[in-house]
């Protein structure tokens, strides 16, 4: 199978491995011997060396953007890896930015006439025709709707589905190779990663995701006044257009003109950091990139949040984990964390959970004195996560993405309010679901979720009893019980009866030595002859006693149970 995708997208295959080359990367590739591979010369690479007068970051993340939608999207993807990537190259990936040069008017205007079976001028009364920005994916433009609504239009590049699937072919193909030629593969299953990354760009080029994104976070942010989420104009929204009411306001990366405004940045990064907390604790359904780009700010300091193309999911189970870990975080307790870690089902062997706790405590130790205030959320799940590569812990994706979040929403904060303390707004907020978790309500909802297989145990109780008897009647019936480590078990009994059979060998040779020393002393008021005699003896007696005591030690020591 790999073979036949090798040689269907051979041309592709070239143009990526010579772009990693150009940017520096051609002795990393023969090395892994990518380029036997492909059946590309190795002349090349002796031109790369001026490429690396930059940071190996640098280089990942030119060669990224100059590959294109599906490579800028993976770098993205890869900066939220902490515990794939050292923080050096994460900070450069953190950079990229999903900009590309606009395509053509008339390609947007072709496009849009085929989704929504319209001319344009038909379907809108004002249409922009300069983007408001361009984009791998899509580019965005400004309009009026025939009811008088001013919208944003986003338009999907022609082409782009192809060559993303072509991308992700190739991709498949590499996760294979790591998987099975390399250490890291079969720790983090990069086939897994690229099945999971492919699944992200399919629902992201469908706009209609995006637009049912945008939904649910307006439904859920509805009771937060000081929160506006854009609605869908579901008329005008396929496939591959989508359309949103445009939001008045001041981006927040316009810090200059919202100091003019007169803005509560306070308030704002109050507002922030409380919404995201509230969207990751309680509905499980988070913004996944609250970067400055995609939050506007009104007068009246309300914020809105904008662009849902990258949302975070937590299930019920995974929030409950990260609910402990964060609390683990917030008292310093670092069986909390090590409880969560082990809860995610991530540690090979509970082994070396003590040793993981030891390294944890290490760690609260560096942070223990610090005020809470200056304790950084995304640093401390970064060093934690670090952790994992030691011990063989897999963080799972949705973790990992969380954690990004969370350290693109303390930049934005920061910023904005350098003395807020983050987990005085997320303690609260934790605690209530902490004891949400184990209201009457919750338990009441397990045993209602569980009354089937609660029925079914009671059912099927009586017969299991019954059948137990039963075959403890026949003659041939053995009951077998398996002990865990059981060899070390009797190892240890070993040690300690050597011990103790020790201890009474070295009793028994002081017994005969002292029984020597007397009998040396009765020896000495007898006749000359008869003492020489008896001293004979008593010296024959201790030399065998001290072979029978030596022999005795040198079985024990040699068992190498001692």
């Amino acid at each position: 199978m790999i073979q036949i995708s090798r040689y269907k997208h051979i041309k592709r295959y070239r143009e990526i491995i010579r772009v990693f080359m150009k940017h520096g990367f051609g002795t990393l590739l023969d090395q892994l011997g990518i380029l036997n591979y492909v059946n590309i010369k190795k002349k090349i690479i002796d031109k790369e060396e001026k490429k690396k007068q930059l940071s190996n970051g640098e280089r990942l993340r030119l060669a990224l953007e100059e590959l294109g939608p599906t490579f800028i999207k993976l770098g993205q993807i890869m900066s939220t890896r902490s515990d794939l990537m050292p923080s050096s190259i994460i900070n450069e990936l953190e950079k990229l930015h999903d900009s590309a040069l606009p395509f053509p008017f008339e390609e947007v205007k072709n496009r849009i006439e085929y989704e929504l079976g319209e001319k344009v001028e038909d379907i809108f009364i004002e249409f922009n025709e300069e983007p408001l920005a361009a984009a791998s994916i899509g580019q965005v433009h400004l309009a009026r709707i025939k009811g008088g609504q001013r919208v944003v239009v986003k338009i999907q590049r022609p082409r782009i589905e192809a060559k993303i699937e072509e991308d992700i072919n190739i991709l498949k193909d590499l996760a294979w190779f790591i998987d099975n030629h390399t250490k890291y593969g079969k720790l983090y299953e990069f086939s897994t990663m690229v099945k999971e990354f492919q699944k992200t760009l399919k629902d992201e080029l469908d706009f209609r995701t995006e637009g049912e994104h945008t939904e649910k976070f307006k439904r859920n942010l509805s009771k937060n006044k000081n929160i506006v989420v854009p609605s869908v104009y579901w008329d005008y929204t396929t496939r591959c257009v989508l359309t949103l009411e445009y939001i008045e306001g001041t981006s927040l990366s316009d810090y200059e003109a919202l100091k003019n405004q007169n803005i509560d940045f306070k308030l704002i990064a109050r507002t922030i950091s409380k919404s995201i907390f509230e969207q990751i604790l309680k509905d499980g359904f988070y913004h996944g990139d609250p970067h400055p780009g995609n939050i506007k700010v009104f007068p009246d300091n309300k914020i809105a949040f904008l662009d849902f193309g990258m949302v975070g999911i937590l299930r019920e189970e995974r929030k409950k984990q990260f609910l402990k870990m964060l609390l683990g975080i917030a008292f310093k307790n670092s069986k909390l964390i090590v409880q969560a870690i082990m809860d995610l089902g991530a540690m090979t062997k509970r082994s070396d959970a003590k040793k993981l706790q030891y390294e944890i405590d290490n760690l609260r130790d560096e942070y223990i004195e610090l005020p809470i205030n200056q304790i950084k959320l995304g640093e401390i799940f970064n060093k934690i996560f670090n952790l994992s590569f030691k011990y063989d812990i897999r963080i799972p994706h949705e973790f990992t993405m969380l954690v990004k979040t969370l350290a693109t929403m303390e930049g934005v904060v920061e910023k904005l309010d350098p003395e807020l303390n983050i987990l005085e707004i997320a303690e609260p907020i934790a605690k209530k679901l902490m004891f949400k978790v184990f209201s009457p309500e919750t338990i009441k909802d397990y045993i209602k979720e569980g009354i089937f297989d609660y029925g079914n145990l009671i059912k099927e109780f009586p017969d299991i009893i019954l059948n137990f008897f039963r075959k403890m009647e026949d003659e041939d019936y053995t009951l077998n019980f398996k002990l865990k480590s059981i060899d070390d078990i009797l190892k240890r009994f070993d040690r300690i009866s050597n011990k103790i059979s020790f201890s009474i060998a070295l009793l028994s040779l002081s017994i005969i030595i002292a029984g020597f020393i007397i009998g040396f002393a009765m020896a000495a008021t007898v006749e000359t002859e008869a003492y020489i005699f008896n001293l004979s003896i008593l010296k024959i007696g201790l030399i065998a006693a001290v072979l029978m005591y030596l022999w005795l030690i040198f079985s024990i020591f040699r068992t190498g149970r001692f």
